[in-house]
């Protein structure tokens, strides 16, 4: 069953659609684990060539309930994406983690976060701060967000920010405070925060992201006191994971890491 909702998040709604599985295929009690979709860039909840509509669906075909959702000024969301910063994206977040802990139907013990790109290192800063969440998978994840970004972006366009106070980068008008956040947030140094497992996901193809991002990610994983993390290259993907090979391998992981950590989660209960 899927539906759409607006989801209040300061002055603005946030367009989003849950997926709720019809049966039970993973757990006895009638509350479902959730997981939700954190996009990228400029991105959307429904993805390049949809990649999010068909892993909520697939998903939820193994039991889980998925959230997906537009950050402010993307896909049918209000507000303006470029005017401003990281902060806001993870307010954004806190706010759709909120929504989803007041739905009767989640079991509020196992509530994982998958982030693509740069929805990656928002899902991973997020994750530093909330206790609530037990899990994130991370596509593609973005590393140092200043540095992609600007690179993505390009020179001349940063600049012009900098300059002018805002850029339009395929019409989102990015204002120079949206850069500026880009510089304070570091999620690699913010992973030891997080005492959660991780599965980080990444195409050996991915010229947006390169591949190293994933392995930064993996070593300060690793040298946290709590928390286990695996890693996988995608061979033949790319940043958006297109190919339906590289796709499949992609969900395929996904789910079966899922599933691991709900059915480990519920005994631990």
């Amino acid at each position: 069953m899927e539906r759409t909702l607006r989801i209040p998040s300061g002055d603005i709604f946030l367009a989003a659609t849950l997926h709720e599985p019809v049966g039970n295929a993973l757990q006895t009690s009638e509350k479902h684990p959730l997981v939700i979709i954190c996009h990228g860039f400029i991105g959307s909840r429904i993805g390049v060539d949809r990649l999010f509509v068909k892993a909520a669906r697939e998903l939820t075909e193994n039991g889980f309930a998925v959230l997906r959702f537009d950050y402010g000024g993307c896909g049918e969301s209000d507000g303006d994406y470029g005017a401003g910063g990281l902060d806001v994206l993870l307010s954004q977040t806190r706010d759709v983690l909120d929504y989803a802990f007041a739905l009767e139907s989640i079991d509020p013990n196992r509530v994982s976060l998958i982030g693509h790109s740069l929805g990656g290192a928002v899902s991973m800063l997020t994750a530093s701060q909330d206790k609530r969440i037990s899990s994130l998978v991370l596509w593609a994840a973005v590393a140092r967000p200043y540095d992609d970004i600007v690179r993505i972006v390009g020179e001349k366009e940063y600049q012009e920010a900098l300059l002018t106070g805002k850029t339009d980068h395929h019409g989102y008008l990015l204002q120079d405070r949206f850069f500026q956040s880009l510089n304070g947030s570091l999620p690699l140094r913010q992973t030891k925060q997080f005492e959660g497992d991780v599965l980080l996901l990444h195409g050996n193809r991915d010229d947006v992201i390169s591949v190293d991002a994933m392995f930064h990610y993996e070593r300060e994983l690793r040298l946290r006191r709590r928390g286990r993390s695996e890693t996988e290259i995608v061979i033949g993907g790319d940043h958006t994971f297109s190919a339906a090979d590289s796709y499949q391998r992609l969900i395929g992981s996904t789910v079966k890491w899922l599933r691991n950590q709900t059915e480990q989660e519920t005994v631990a209960v």
